[in-house]
């Protein structure tokens, strides 16, 4: 059990964290830090966090568990503000969902504090912010992805693991670079295509009218495009070299498809979406995954 969580960053992956260790019975008192002091009273109330801090530093102080919830651009200026309370033993991660820009700020700041830090993505989440809809089953059954460095304290590292298993997840480790391209693949260009699809809608014409005829279809396709603006902007920037690479396989693939339809070219078209259909059939979420890459 830890004494205390700082949660820096009340919001819906920090506070759904805070509620998972409570109900598991991990931590004793919860201290939480976000810039908007409304945010930190609502988190408050909900009893998502037990006390408000008035600084990242503050909640950093006396807790030996931290959280670090806050969108990646903010990283580097949440590592300044609490470096001086980054102690060997206190057990520091974060959630976001790039982790090469997160570990270079790590890096350039924490300097010899940085075996502290255990680098984290739990791969859950919905496409609706803020600490109201923090929910203390987010994590169940879900993956977290670790990306520890050289440096980082093997017994942290083991901490880590051991509680975000204790909430429900199936840890797995990954180096930074690893995990930045499988996830430009898999989570940062189906968000990007998302966006401009339903750009591409609003724009025409008759958008607006097509849009009211839409099923759930449209419905499961475009979900995720509801997706809070801020923090993608900062994952696409963060990661655009892999999601750009992406997106040029993306746009290679609807070419190929494109061309048949062109050349009305039905049994080739009609093995593109097989071949589609097959690969979407066999995917299960939350399948045990093979072996990490180191």
């Amino acid at each position: 059990m830890f004494n205390q969580l700082g949660l820096i960053g009340c919001g819906l992956m920090g506070g759904s964290f805070a509620l998972a260790l409570k109900k598991a019975g991990l931590v004793k008192r919860v201290v939480g830090y976000s810039k908007s002091p409304s945010t930190v009273e609502k988190a408050r109330r909900l009893g998502v966090i037990d006390v408000a801090a008035e600084s990242a530093l503050l909640a950093v102080s006396g807790s030996d568990i931290v959280l670090i919830a806050v969108p990646v651009a903010a990283s580097e200026g949440t590592f300044k503000a609490i470096r001086h309370l980054v102690d060997p033993g206190v057990l520091f991660m974060d959630v976001g969902s790039t982790k090469r820009d997160v570990v270079d700020a790590a890096r350039r700041v924490l300097k010899e504090r940085l075996p502290s830090f255990v680098p984290a993505h739990p791969i859950a989440g919905r496409e609706v912010a803020g600490i109201e809809h923090a929910d203390a089953a987010l994590y169940q059954g879900r993956k977290t992805i670790l990306t520890p460095l050289a440096q980082t304290n093997p017994v942290l590292i083991q901490k880590a693991t051991d509680v975000w298993a204790a909430v429900g997840c199936q840890v797995l480790k990954m180096t930074p670079e690893n995990h930045d391209a499988a996830f430009a693949a898999v989570s940062h260009l189906p968000h990007l295509l998302a966006f401009a699809y339903m750009n591409a809608m609003a724009e025409q014409p008759l958008g607006q009218e097509y849009l009211s005829l839409a099923g759930p279809g449209f419905r499961d396709f475009t979900r995720i495009a509801a997706s809070d603006p801020t923090i993608w902007r900062d994952i696409l920037l963060s990661n655009r070299e892999e999601v750009l690479k992406q997106s040029e396989a993306f746009r290679h693939a609807l070419e190929q498809m494109e061309r048949q339809m062109r050349d009305w070219n039905g049994p080739t078209l009609q093995e593109q979406i097989q071949s589609a259909s097959d690969a979407r059939s066999q995917w299960q979420l939350g399948a045990k995954s093979p072996a990490t890459r180191q």
